[in-house]
Parts: C-alpha cells; structure tokens; sequence
C-alpha cells in the first residue's frame, strides 16, 4: 500500500513589498512552472492540495480575499495560475510555520497524511520553518529543490542543505 501523501503550497499568494522582494518575485516566476506541474502531478494521483498563506490582515480563510489584496501588475500572473481550486484547501497562518497556530496538524490527521510534498516561497524562511516542523512531528518530507525560491540562489541552496541534511528530506526536483 502506498503511503498517502500531501502538497503544501507555502506564501503562493505575497506582495513581494519588502526589502529583496523584487529579487523573490524574479525568483518566484521563474519556478512557477514547476509549481503547476506539482500540482497537476497532485491532482492526478488524488494528493490533496494545501495552500498555507500569510494572512495580511485579513484573518477570513478566504483566498479570494487574500489573492485580490496581495494581487499587483507584478505578481497577477504566479497568483492567477495559482488559484485554488474547490478541492484544495486553504489556511491562513500567522507566522512563518505552516504549523505554528494553524488547523494544519488536524488536517494532515485527517487525511492520514503521511508523506508532504512542500513548495513555496521563502525557501529560507517559511518553508523551511515549516518544514522543521514537518520533521518534528515525524512527516516523510520531499521539498522538491526547483519548486522553492528564496531572495537568493546562496540563501535558497543554504536552505536546501539544512533541509536536506538535518531535516532528512528528498529534494529531487518535480
């Protein structure tokens, strides 16, 4: 039997306004081809798809709210190819884990999860926080290496190393 498996979808939804954002918003588009094929492989294997996003104030669990409040010229096009879709879900969360304070660990209970595909936005940041805490609660992990970005190359292959090495995950790309 297979083990049941899940993708999380990290920060898709990001207004990039902040110091280095335009540097992420470069390095974001540039793997937004690799987040669909992840979530089109999700789709065809019936993974569910989970998308955990910085609330910006707007604490409704609505994406359409979060996707029209961070939506600019610049980024129209990661967050209109990244909808989710009426079988995905959605959390908001408040700090930089997926985990932290989030319906998160009861979702994944839920679904019998076993294994989580990660992807997201900032490598160095929050998908490695929550990848940390994936570990710690004893997930298998796959963070696939072309579908995180950080600011940078040398800060996002930092991440990777830590996350491959310490937090025992597969990084192979999609």
């Amino acid at each position: 039997m297979s083990e049941k498996k899940a993708v999380l979808f990290i920060d898709v939804f990001n207004t990039f306004d902040f110091p280095g954002g335009d540097k992420l918003l470069e390095n974001t588009k540039e793997i937004l081809p690799n987040w669909e094929k992840l979530r089109n492989k999700a789709k065809e294997n019936k993974w569910p798809v989970i998308y955990v996003n910085d609330h910006y104030g707007i604490w409704q669990d609505n994406f359409k709210k979060i996707a029209d409040h961070t939506r600019t010229d610049d980024n129209k096009e990661i967050i209109d190819k990244m909808m989710p879709t009426e079988d995905d879900y959605f959390l908001l969360k408040p700090k930089h884990s997926a985990f932290f304070q989030t319906s998160l660990p009861s979702l994944l209970n839920e679904l019998e999860c076993e294994r989580i595909i990660l992807a997201g936005v900032a490598g160095n940041i929050c998908v490695i926080f929550s990848a940390n805490d994936a570990h710690m609660r004893e997930y298998k992990l796959d963070v696939p290496k072309n579908c995180i970005a950080s600011n940078t190359k040398e800060e996002n292959d930092d991440a990777l190393r830590v996350i491959e090495s310490t937090l025992n995950a597969q990084t192979d790309p999609i």
